[in-house]
């Protein structure tokens, strides 16, 4: 690990301070810390929001519910309004990693990041979500750009994710045994303006699926996935699986995911 010097507020306007100058952010770590380790990365100065309790918590606002960027995965899992509006987003908390990863994951950290096989990324973009930044907010659909990219500046913070409520909700994910990131992840909502279903795991990035989409649009069933076309050409290919692999899984995934939020 390279030296670096660590700067600790406790208040979100000197965290935005700090990050304004350029000091890279350290929320859960769980990316971060393993890259210091192995000396990929080699920041000057880090800025750990870990003491910024502005940026943690949960809370129903009307038809949403609002969470704090450095609120932890557990903390998302064990909630007593995320298991009662969306319990998919519960599930999907509680699935991530193991129990020192999710006692010490943010869901900040964990969209900021934008691993292409992380399963927030899906819930994000599947629900509609808005992620609010000490700067601006930005939609889901804007937000997500690629691997390991996304809309945020230099400098700009994620302080909270306000998630739309949907009339129903799942995420299905079949795991890479090692890392237990997925392989493939699949998050369906059911909202108001028709269905949405958000890919993580087999692309370079999350992404929506518009023929499955209209298919659920139109009956939100398993069986409306069947005849779905899953295209592999623009799916990852690696030792753990096949684009062709994937397809299939994205099919599956979706068809359990449908059938857990129907209960």
């Amino acid at each position: 690990m390279y030296a670096f010097t660590l700067e600790q507020p406790k208040t979100l306007a000197d965290a935005k301070r700090i990050a304004a100058s350029g000091v890279q952010a350290l929320a859960g770590g769980q990316t971060l810390i393993a890259s210091l380790k192995q000396r990929l990365a080699q920041p000057g100065a880090l800025v750990d929001l870990g003491g910024v309790a502005e940026l943690r918590g949960i809370r129903r606002e009307g038809n949403s519910l609002v969470i704090g960027a450095m609120t932890r995965h557990e903390d998302v899992a064990m909630n007593a309004d995320v298991k009662a509006a969306i319990p998919g987003l519960a599930a999907l908390a509680g699935g991530i990693g193991d129990r020192q990863v999710r006692a010490m994951g943010t869901l900040g950290g964990s969209v900021a990041n934008n691993d292409p096989a992380a399963c927030y990324p899906s819930a994000v973009l599947g629900l509609g979500a808005t992620v609010v930044t000490d700067r601006r907010e930005i939609q889901a659909d804007d937000f997500f750009q690629g691997l390991y990219a996304t809309a945020l500046d230099s400098g700009e913070l994620i302080t909270a994710i306000r998630f739309p409520i949907p009339k129903k909700a799942a995420y299905a994910k079949f795991r890479q045994p090692a890392s237990r990131f997925a392989l493939v992840g699949v998050f369906v909502a059911l909202t108001d303006s028709g269905a949405r279903v958000a890919i993580t795991g087999a692309g370079n990035g999350v992404f929506r699926h518009a023929g499955l989409e209209a298919a659920l649009g139109k009956s939100f069933t398993p069986e409306a996935v069947q005849g779905v076309a899953i295209d592999a050409g623009s799916l990852n290919a690696d030792l753990h699986a096949s684009a062709e692999y994937r397809a299939q899984l994205i099919r599956v995934q979706t068809q359990r995911a449908v059938a857990m939020a129907n209960g």
